[in-house]
């Protein structure tokens, strides 16, 4: 199966400080990777270098096939991307700022309106669509991020934390779209948060002091304790043997 995302002895360095050490994995199409570890681990550094919003110390990284580095536009415009704390221009209200994205991403007329309402039906946007951004909960501006990112239609997904702020609810609704568009794309998901990835993932990583200590399926990873700290506490200890 061909990988659409692909990272390759991905490293970031600060001065002396090694965020993210020579990280290797491929996720392919049809694939959800969670992408676990504790606070400070590595997760969001790497998945700013896979988005090009950060640029590598070393290594590489590819979006179907596009460098991110070499042709950052073209790895782009294969990717929607959630980051933590997902910037919007707050003034704006929902359905503006959604067409602004939708024209930043080419897209016009009848084309625009329709990706638009796509993306508000599937985040289940559409009773604030008139508000301001900044007026929303913390739950109702995650599902505008996530609906920016969806807005394109794209083949890969690099979710941070896509269920943050939301009511039980509401991340059943969101868990239950990200295995609708699993069969035709290649989505992680960056969490610390065990039980997301047993919802979702058809596989997982663990990440520790910027380093990969485990490749599994979620399944293999709820037996070795049955919460992240509990999990993150085994894989540390195994290494360190």
């Amino acid at each position: 199966m061909t990988a659409l995302i692909e990272i390759e002895r991905l490293t970031k360095r600060f001065g002396a400080f090694t965020a993210v050490d020579d990280v290797s994995f491929t996720v392919s199409k049809g694939e959800v990777l969670g992408f676990l570890g504790p606070n400070g681990a590595g997760k969001s550094t790497t998945m700013r270098m896979l988005a090009g919003f950060m640029t590598p110390t070393a290594g590489t990284a590819r979006i179907c096939g596009d460098d991110v580095v070499d042709r950052p536009v073209a790895a782009r415009r294969h990717l929607g991307f959630l980051p933590e704390g997902a910037p919007t221009y707050p003034e704006m209200t929902v359905t503006g700022f959604l067409r602004f994205c939708g024209r930043a991403r080419g897209f016009h007329g009848a084309a625009l309106t329709g990706r638009v309402g796509r993306a508000m039906e599937l985040t289940q946007l559409d009773s604030v669509r008139l508000q301001p951004v900044e007026t929303l909960s913390k739950g109702f501006k995650r599902r505008v991020g996530l609906a920016a990112a969806l807005l394109h239609d794209p083949p890969v997904l690099v979710l941070d934390e896509p269920t943050d702020g939301l009511d039980p609810n509401q991340k059943h609704e969101v868990r239950n779209l990200i295995r609708a568009m699993a069969p035709e794309k290649a989505i992680i998901i960056s969490t610390h948060i065990l039980e997301e990835v047993a919802a979702v993932c058809t596989r997982a990583i663990v990440i520790a002091k910027g380093r990969v200590v485990a490749d599994a399926k979620p399944a293999e990873l709820a037996t070795r304790g049955p919460s992240m700290e509990a999990v993150f506490r085994d894989l540390t200890l195994r290494e360190a043997a």
